[in-house]
């Protein structure tokens, strides 16, 4: 295979395993994992080695370097403070003590030395959303234990980096050098990573914030000045641009004022390209024979980190906080290790095996190992252990609405009164600011963003309104969606006629979807109830007030939104609903304000 055709594979495969990964519901690193080692030692379709040559090295690097940046975007210091005691445990004493604990068991089990020991176990600190979320979708804990493992995976993914990235520097500086040299060319790496690092985030920052590069520019400019500065520290200080690269996304991410959201949705899209190709490669740089060198003292290494570190962690993380027994028992079970352990370890284990470390060619398989055998084990077992021990959150009934118009808050706050979890999304900082005001809760931006998927919380949310005038976002947040829910559970307002070309072109599935509240509702006509004060009002049926004589009483000046059944249970109207309202249900409806001083 030639090297153009290579490349070619890595980015189809790359998209091929992002596709499979969305339609099977589960973390993109599996396939790829899987298909990286099938195309690599399986079937030897492709060598990383032979095709990438002498720049592997600088390719591999560059890749992390991104990553670790965009990672360190995430991480705002108000935020470890903002949820909760066991987060901030987790994310701090808990973490010390699994990296030492792992650093102590490699030690000894594998018969690594104290350094490449101690390298493991901060590789594998770190969860990360990107394995957490699908499983957290899938397992539906208790609301608080959602939060608690999510933001651990959020939090702990640039901290953990940072502890890993120290620790390497500090192994670079001692190789070949005594305690004090050491000592000073650690600190060296230290001064020059976190003096650029702050430098280069200040700097760009106030770049961005002086709109000195054109709009067009800025997410170009801003990769291209991490790419520079990566490259200066690396000149300045042997290895030391991965630490100021992550220093820098940090120094930029609690910015006061600097708006990230264009830039991370930009560097979240290279990211997912970064990382597709670069597991594929890493995976198919593979080689059986090293998953068979790491031998029994591999798996009882495993079975340590799973069945004793990650519950001491747990436990010792709880102290003082009101964690019950069964939430620690599932807590310590959900640790799937992800993405930034795979790709540091491998740029780690390729510097290191230049640089002439015996044993650094187990660390990728030994890392690969810990990441497959988590994501996998408790893939298939964290839904079961939830059930057994009741920590599961009900069936989903809440709403998540796009929209958070005037017509959009009334109807959420119609459903909050009547004890439905709501949400409101939207990219209207007004609208969000109001429904704010109206106690409501509010995600402000695109919800389809990766950072909705990391920070938007869905506790208890189970259906999608479209509520919103946004007629290109409408279709995308809708498809969206119907990953995550059953695509019955997506409903959208009906599109205006002078819109038919553009229509048409969507997808049918969506199409299917254009029936809320009734044939022909569109958002301009809700819009136009609301500005004119209509309100939203409940009707009880009874056994002499049928729905005929609800329809027969208001007749068009009132637009009924759902109906409520002797159970609770929410009935959405639509073009083609199934069910008939009966007696003991209530009606509630957007009423026009001449209906009801017709009726006061």
């Amino acid at each position: 295979m030639s090297n153009m055709s290579a490349l070619a594979l890595i980015g189809v495969l790359s998209i091929l395993c992002q596709w499979g990964a969305w339609r099977m519901k589960v973390p993109a690193i599996l396939p790829l994992l899987i298909i990286g080692i099938l195309v690599g030692p399986v079937l030897g379709i492709m060598n990383p080695d032979a095709i990438f040559g002498d720049i592997l090295f600088p390719v591999v690097s560059l890749s992390v370097a991104i990553i670790l940046f965009e990672g360190s975007l995430t991480l705002k210091f108000d935020e470890i403070r903002g949820h909760g005691r066991m987060v901030t445990n987790l994310v701090s004493v808990g973490m010390v003590i699994t990296w030492v604990a792992i650093a102590i068991a490699a030690y000894y089990l594998i018969g690594f030395t104290w350094e490449l020991a101690a390298l493991f176990g901060a590789l594998v600190v770190v969860t990360g959303p990107t394995v957490i979320m699908p499983m957290l979708r899938s397992v539906r804990p208790l609301a608080r234990l959602g939060n608690i493992l999510r933001w651990e995976g959020i939090i702990i993914d640039p901290i953990g980096a940072l502890l890993a990235v120290l620790v390497y520097e500090f192994i670079v500086a001692s190789q070949g050098a005594g305690w004090s040299q050491a000592l000073q060319a650690f600190a060296t790496t230290i001064g020059v990573g976190f003096a650029l690092g702050f430098a280069g985030g200040k700097l760009l920052g106030w770049a961005l914030l002086k709109s000195i590069f054109p709009h067009y520019l800025k997410n170009v400019a801003t990769l291209a000045v991490v790419l520079g500065v990566f490259a200066v520290s690396n000149a300045l200080q042997h290895e030391s641009g991965l630490l100021t690269v992550t220093i820098m996304g940090m120094v930029m991410a609690n910015m006061r004022g600097l708006d990230l959201d264009d830039i991370l949705e930009f560097k979240e899209t290279l990211s997912v390209l970064l990382i597709s190709g670069l597991f594929i490669i890493l995976a198919a740089r593979l080689q059986p024979e090293a998953f068979n060198s790491l031998g029994v003292p591999a798996i009882i290494l495993l079975a340590v980190i799973i069945f004793v570190v990650r519950p001491l962690s747990v436990w010792v993380s709880a102290i003082g906080t009101q964690t019950t027994f069964k939430e620690k028992v599932l807590l310590s079970w959900i640790a799937p290790r992800g993405i930034v352990a795979a790709a540091v370890s491998a740029l780690f284990a390729l510097k290191m095996q230049q640089g002439g470390w015996e044993q650094a060619e187990l660390l990728v398989p030994l890392v690969f190992l810990v990441i497959l055998s988590t994501v996998v084990l408790q893939s298939l077992t964290a839904k079961p252990l939830a059930h057994a021990l009741k920590l599961r959150e009900p069936p989903a009934r809440g709403f998540l609405i796009f929209g958070a118009n005037p017509t959009a808050r009334l109807i959420a706050k119609s459903l909050q009164e009547n004890k439905f979890p709501v949400l409101l999304a939207d990219t209207n900082w007004e609208h969000i600011k109001q429904a704010r005001m109206e106690n409501l809760p509010v995600y402000f931006g695109n919800p389809t963003s990766e950072h909705a998927e990391n920070n938007m919380d869905l506790t208890g949310i189970g259906n999608v309104l479209i509520l919103s005038p946004y007629r290109q976002l409408n279709p995308v947040v809708a498809m969206h969606f119907m990953d995550w829910f059953d695509d019955e559970k997506i409903f959208a307002l009906h599109s205006t006629d002078h819109d038919a070309p553009a229509r048409n072109q969507l997808p049918e599935v969506y199409r299917k979807r254009l029936k809320l509240f009734g044939k022909g509702v569109t958002f301009s006509k809700l819009a136009s109830l609301t500005f004119q004060g209509a309100s939203v009002k409940t009707t009880a049926l009874t056994e002499s007030f049928h729905y005929d004589d609800y329809q027969d009483r208001y007749g068009n000046r009132a637009l009924p939104l759902y109906a409520l059944d002797e159970r609770g249970f929410c009935h959405l109207f639509s073009a083609d609903q199934t069910f008939e309202p009966k007696a003991g249900w209530q009606i509630v409806a957007l009423v026009s304000p001449e209906q009801e001083s017709a009726n006061s």
